[in-house]
C-alpha cells in the first residue's frame, strides 16, 4: 500500500529546513563534474565535532536519541522518503538538537555530499532486505554502497548493522568480509545479551515485541 501523503507537508519542511536539508537523487542526469555539493562539515555544525552517519534513519527514533545522549558528536540521518523524513526532522527540532541534521536523499549519492574520510562510524538499522536476487543491487551493504562507506570513513571508523532479518544478516556478513572489512563482534541473538548503550528503533521495538530474534554485528575496514 503507498505512504499517503502527509498533510501541509511543504509548510512543514520550511519550518525545519535548518534541520532537513532536501538533495536531489537526479544528480545522475548531470554531468559528473556538476554532482558535487561537498557539506563543510564544521559549518553545517558550528564545531568541528565527530560526525556519526545513520543511512535509513526512518522517523528518527534512534539518532535523535543518540544525539540527545552525545552532545560532542554530531549526528547525520538519511532517508529518502520525504513523509518519513519529515517526521524525524520534527523530533529532533521539537528537542532543539544542535548536533543533528538530516539529508532527505538516498545512499548513492552520498559521495557526491559528503568530505572524503569525515565520518567515524555509519550505523545500517534495518535496511530493507532486498530479498529478491534481482534487487540485490538495491541492498545498502551490496559491494557498491560499501564502496560509499569505505570513501566517507575515517581510518577506523566502523559500520553498526541491525535486522531482524537472517537471510540478509548472513549476506551482509559475506559482503562485509569479501569487500574488505573485518567483522569485530556479531550476533544472532541481540536481546540474549542486550548492552547497556542499546538504542532500540521503531523496527526493533516491533520485532521484538512479535518475539524475532534481533542480528547485530561491527565491521570495520581494514587499515
Amino acid at each position: 500500500m503507498r505512504m499517503r501523503r502527509k498533510k501541509n507537508l511543504e509548510t512543514r519542511f520550511e519550518k525545519c529546513k535548518w534541520i532537513v536539508l532536501s538533495k536531489s537523487t537526479n544528480i545522475y542526469r548531470l554531468p559528473e563534474s556538476e554532482r558535487y555539493d561537498v557539506q563543510d562539515l564544521v559549518k553545517l555544525f558550528s564545531n568541528n565535532n565527530p560526525v556519526e552517519l545513520e543511512i535509513g534513519c526512518g522517523c528518527g527514533n534512534f539518532i535523535v536519541e543518540k544525539a540527545k545522549r552525545n552532545s560532542n558528536i554530531n549526528y547525520i540521518g538519511v532517508e529518502l522518503i520525504d513523509n518519513v523524513i519529515i517526521t524525524a526532522g520534527e523530533k529532533a527540532e521539537s528537542e532543539s538538537l544542535e548536533n543533528v541534521r538530516f539529508f532527505n536523499c538516498g545512499a548513492e549519492i552520498l559521495q557526491y555530499l559528503l568530505p572524503k574520510n569525515s565520518i567515524s562510524n555509519i550505523y545500517l538499522n534495518f535496511s530493507c532486505p532486498y530479498p529478491k536476487k534481482q534487487y540485490e543491487n538495491h541492498r545498502l551493504t551490496y559491494k557498491y554502497f560499501l564502496e560509499i562507506y569505505k570513501f566517507l570513513l575515517k581510518k577506523g571508523g566502523k559500520i553498526y548493522q541491525k535486522t531482524d532479518n537472517d537471510a540478509f544478516f548472513e549476506y551482509s556478513y559475506n559482503s562485509f568480509i569479501e569487500n574488505g572489512f573485518i567483522i569485530e563482534n556479531y550476533t544472532t541473538d541481540l536481546y540474549s545479551n542486550l548492552p547497556s548503550d542499546n538504542i532500540a528503533t521503531e523496527y526493533e521495538e516491533k520485532f521484538v515485541s512479535l518475539g524475532k530474534n534481533i542480528n547485530s554485528l561491527v565491521a570495520k575496514q581494514e587499515e
